[in-house]
């Protein structure tokens, strides 16, 4: 082949890259069009971030609007209790006797369990705060580590606006305005820093995600087929309703966070729901897809 040829077919591959990127534009407005649409029926505001973390694409509304965020907040808990357990500071393994004083009502089982007869390992106070999102032995966990210890690491991943200012069901603390929040921009920088291994080390990254593997609820597990692992935590309390996944398509895994305050009745819940069905339905179709658009099975 001369080099003529070599130049005119170099100009052919190119010219249908930027139209295939074109056509996948197309696809991508109108799917971020769908997900408006259903942030637009929300009574409260609403924002939320999707993320491809294959390829970074993204959508994305209100993303830096700061929200309260319930028992979501409990991520940036556990990453704390790792962090300084590796520092050795403390060891995993290291029991904790619960007292009456401890106990805080809300989600979780040790407050119905006996005074001062359990004792626990640190380890598995981290299971409790977020597979059954037990506030007292998130409280235990945040009085052990310190909200300023939280706080600064969370700066030093560049999260300013993420932020623990409070015990779980301190309601005079959330009164004063010192509430535990975050935005959806930073919600997802946090499940994508963990999915790329990135807090520590990935050993530390995959047993936090094994844990979120674990939790139960939430409404965007709920809406996607069984078969797909989520690494998820939600929160909830009167007007607040958050979530932020890590969804393990095969070929594809994303990050869909999402937000709201200021809600009412089921609204937020059907939201994240409907949001959830269209971003995995978009993301879906280019796991699938082969270059050019069309659903073909990929060679072995």
């Amino acid at each position: 082949m001369n080099l003529k040829h070599l130049l005119m077919l170099g100009l052919a591959t190119a010219s249908l890259l930027p139209a295939q990127e074109a056509n996948r534009q197309v696809v991508h407005q109108k799917t971020e069009i769908r997900l408006r649409e259903i942030a637009a029926r929300t009574r409260g505001a609403l924002g939320f971030v999707a993320l491809d973390l294959t390829s970074g694409e993204r959508f994305a509304l209100n993303e830096t609007l700061t929200f309260p965020q319930a028992s979501a907040i409990k991520i940036a808990i556990l990453m704390e209790v790792y962090k300084q357990a590796e520092e050795g500071k403390f060891k995993l393994t290291d029991a904790r006797r619960i007292a009456r004083a401890d106990k805080v009502g809300g989600s979780g089982i040790l407050k119905h369990l006996g005074d001062d007869t359990v004792e626990l390992s640190l380890a598995d106070l981290c299971v409790l705060m977020i597979v059954l999102s037990d506030n007292t032995a998130t409280n235990l966990l945040i009085d052990l580590v310190g909200l300023e210890n939280i706080n600064r690491t969370l700066d030093a991943l560049g999260l300013p606006h993420t932020r623990v200012r409070r015990r779980m069901l301190d309601t005079a603390a959330s009164w004063r305005g010192d509430e535990n929040v975050s935005t959806p921009a930073e919600a997802a920088r946090i499940m994508e820093i963990l999915f790329k291994g990135e807090f520590q080390n990935r050993a530390t990254c995959e047993a936090i995600l094994a844990l979120l593997r674990q939790t139960q609820g939430g409404s965007i597990q709920a809406a996607l087929p069984a078969h797909i692992p989520v690494a998820f935590k939600p929160g909830g309390i009167a007007g607040v309703t958050t979530e932020w996944a890590i969804v393990e398509l095969p070929g594809r895994p994303y990050v869909l966070v999402v937000m709201e305050n200021y809600g009412l009745e089921t609204d937020a819940d059907t939201a994240i729901k409907e949001l959830a069905v269209v971003v995995h339905e978009h993301f879906s179709r280019l796991a699938q897809a082969a270059p050019h658009g069309a659903y073909v099975e990929k060679p072995r």
